[in-house]
């Protein structure tokens, strides 16, 4: 069939048949050329690890079985800029339509808000859609609608939306293939030599692919789901739905997850079932994380960088490579953090309780940058997925609003008795210690001499003592929010004196990462794109204009003093975007003169700017779009200030009373737009 009119849908991490909805509409609207773009460099030091990127390569020859069964094939494309890749294969078929799924993560909003403009200046007309949430973060507002700062309160507000998630769509019937003869596929490389020896372990766990999430979603439904409220936190056998590997790379859809769930309870809830209610209640908690995490990621896009409550930018973090090491090998000499540890550099995979012990002691115990930790899980997780990770190590941190209280340290050893009360975790992962009686499996520096010897466990020589004890640990913790305390105290002193902030700001300036790691530098693609109003239809994305460092100098010197935050405590939810409207340019032209006129870096940097007469007026998203497309401007989130105090729940996700009385601006976020550049 000639490729003339065709359309191409673009595939990234939305990699199914079914229910996808861009190529639901590519296929309505005739010939289709499903394409498929690595470009990895454009994550900047946020490049696959090597088990994400076998899980990819699996995930990608499953989809191309399934195109080829429905009437097509997918194109594959190596590039290191995923636009230019686009409009060569646009010129190659003759396409006229391009289709896509939303993406969260700050480099994807930025890079789709760029493809939208560049193709449509060339003559195609471009759509995207919602395949990844049950809800767009730009649905879910608060009576005001303001973004929620708060998980508990987001997820109540969700569920309790006047309308319910779309059902999931059918898979096509058929597709008809457009011409792709002047558009040949690259051969895409996912894994060197020195890494196929590993990967062939993975084969034996995991089965990626669409269809193969779809068995996982019906292995869940019909057996661990119902006594999932007793079971979750066991670590010792399969209790969770293993479905986040799937989800991450779109495999399955989580409107998929959702019906066939709440199918389940209802189902339940008519039998009388409360313990399956229970159990439905609290897996979907979990989707709703996940939500939330993409939430968090579009309207505080530098999340993955920053902490978001300004107070910790004054901690002062112990930058200790031998302590980072130790914590990877899993030779901290605590077998629960250990046994973990070795766990996910085995399999590349952790239970969700496992995750939070780890990262807790981690920032609680070793005091070791958050930041370390998120990248690591990065590098070597087959569900690596930054917004989850950032929200994870965010809430573990205590920089979320209703995170954990930082002065919190969870005992591994108690921890261990409660999610391996046998011991078999420990003893699968850490075979050193698989002699040790239960009673002693979680704390081995505790046994006699006799039952040491006995297991054949030599501590400080085949296994570690413990690389800082969890007492003087506590009293370290209490030394560090002190001085932080201090810091903070000192810098809006310095501040109200007009003087420059003079502590060290690892949030502005974080800390880079450890060259062990192999963890390059290299500055990330531009992020600063040209703020336009664009048509756009109902289905279509809003993006947010990351421009905050677009700020003329002038603007900078008489930016809006700070000192009006301190006085009262309460810092505004950061402003990161603006609504601009102006004359249409070459967005690309727009963007060099924009970058020239401020010498902005092509980072994020959240500079001290301004706020003018448009920008207080600027509305939230619902008040301006349009169902049957219009004008539309790029999306910015109220610029009300919030005047209210953020306080925790208590229900798993949340802040003790004790803490926030103590620390009540603990629990605000900052207005990064506000503060000084040291970048």
């Amino acid at each position: 069939m000639s490729g003339g009119g065709c359309s191409i849908v673009w595939f990234r991490r939305d990699l199914r048949v079914e229910d996808n909805p861009a190529l639901a509409a590519g296929v309505r609207a005739g010939a289709v050329n499903a394409v498929f773009i690595w470009a990895p460099e454009e994550e900047g030091h946020y490049y696959p690890g090597r088990v994400s990127r076998w899980w990819l390569k699996q995930s990608l020859a499953h989809l191309d079985s399934s195109l080829k069964s429905l009437g097509t094939s997918l194109i594959t494309k190596r590039s290191t800029d995923s636009i230019s890749s686009l409009l060569e294969v646009v010129k190659s078929t003759g396409a006229t339509q391009l289709f896509f799924n939303h993406l969260y993560d700050p480099i994807s909003l930025v890079r789709d808000h760029r493809a939208k403009e560049v193709l449509t200046a060339q003559g195609i007309s471009v759509r995207s859609f919602n395949a990844d949430l049950l809800y767009e973060p730009w649905e879910v507002n608060d009576d005001e609608g303001r973004p929620f700062t708060t998980f508990s309160a987001f997820w109540e507000k969700c569920l309790s939306m006047p309308y319910d998630p779309e059902a999931p769509l059918l898979p096509p019937k058929r597709i008809i293939s457009g011409d792709a003869s002047r558009c040949l596929s690259d051969n895409l490389v996912f894994e060197d030599e020195s890494e196929k020896g590993s990967n062939a372990l993975l084969a034996r766990a995991w089965s990626p692919g669409w269809s193969n999430a779809d068995k996982a979603l019906t292995t869940f439904l019909n057996g661990p789901l119902l006594e999932y409220s007793q079971n979750r936190r066991k670590a010792d056998s399969a209790t969770t739905s293993f479905l986040s590997p799937h989800l991450h790379f779109g495999e399955v859809s989580v409107r998929k997850v959702f019906h066939f769930v709440r199918i389940k309870q209802v189902l339940w809830a008519n039998e009388g079932n409360k313990a399956g209610e229970e159990s439905v209640n609290l897996f979907l908690k979990s989707i709703g994380l996940r939500e939330y995490s993409r939430y968090m990621s579009f309207n505080h896009p530098y999340s993955h960088e920053r902490p978001l409550l300004g107070h910790l930018r004054y901690f002062p973090w112990v930058v200790d490579e031998s302590y980072f090491k130790a914590w990877r090998q899993g030779r901290t000499g605590y077998p629960l953090v250990d046994a973990g540890m070795r766990e996910l550099w085995a399999t590349g995979w952790l239970h969700d309780r496992i995750r939070v012990v780890v990262s807790s002691f981690f920032v609680k115990v070793l005091q070791l940058p958050w930041r370390w930790g998120m990248k690591y899980f990065w590098d070597t997780l087959l569900d690596a997925d930054l917004e989850s990770d950032a929200l994870g190590w965010q809430y573990i941190s205590g920089t979320l609003p209703d995170g954990r209280e930082f002065d919190r340290i969870d005992n591994p050893q108690f921890v261990g008795y409660k999610c391996d009360p046998h011991g078999e975790y420990v003893r699968r992962w850490l075979p050193e210690l698989a002699r040790l009686p239960t009673e002693w499996i979680h704390h081995p520096w505790n046994a006699p001499e006799s039952v040491l010897e006995a297991a054949g466990v030599e501590l400080g020589s085949n296994y570690p003592l413990p690389i800082v004890e969890i007492d003087s640990a506590k009293v370290r913790l209490e030394q560090a929010l002190s001085q932080m305390w201090q810091n903070e105290a000192a810098a809006r002193a310095a501040i109200e004196n007009g003087m420059e902030e003079g502590h060290g700001d690892s949030a502005d300036s974080p800390i880079a990462f450890p060259q062990a790691m192999q963890m390059e530098m290299d500055r990330e693609p531009i992020r600063n794109n040209p703020v336009v109003v664009t048509v756009r239809r109902y289905e279509d994305q809003m993006v947010p204009s990351m421009t905050s460092s677009l700020f003329r100098a002038e603007d900078e010197e008489n930016s809006v003093d700070i000192r009006n935050s301190v006085v009262d405590n309460r810092a505004e939810v950061p402003t990161d975007v603006n609504v601009a409207e102006g004359p249409r340019r070459d967005p690309l032209d727009q963007a060099i003169m924009q970058t020239a006129r401020t010498n902005a870096t092509p980072h994020f940097n959240f500079a001290v700017g301004r706020r003018n007469s448009e920008d207080s007026t600027a509305e939230s998203s619902s008040s301006t779009r349009e169902r049957d497309g219009g004008v539309v401007p790029t999306w910015s989130p109220s610029s009300t200030n919030y005047s209210d105090q953020y306080v925790g729940d208590d229900n798993g996700v949340g802040t003790s009373s004790s803490y926030l009385q103590r620390h009540p601006q603990s629990h605000q976020l900052m207005n990064w737009q506000r503060l000084s550049q040291t970048g």
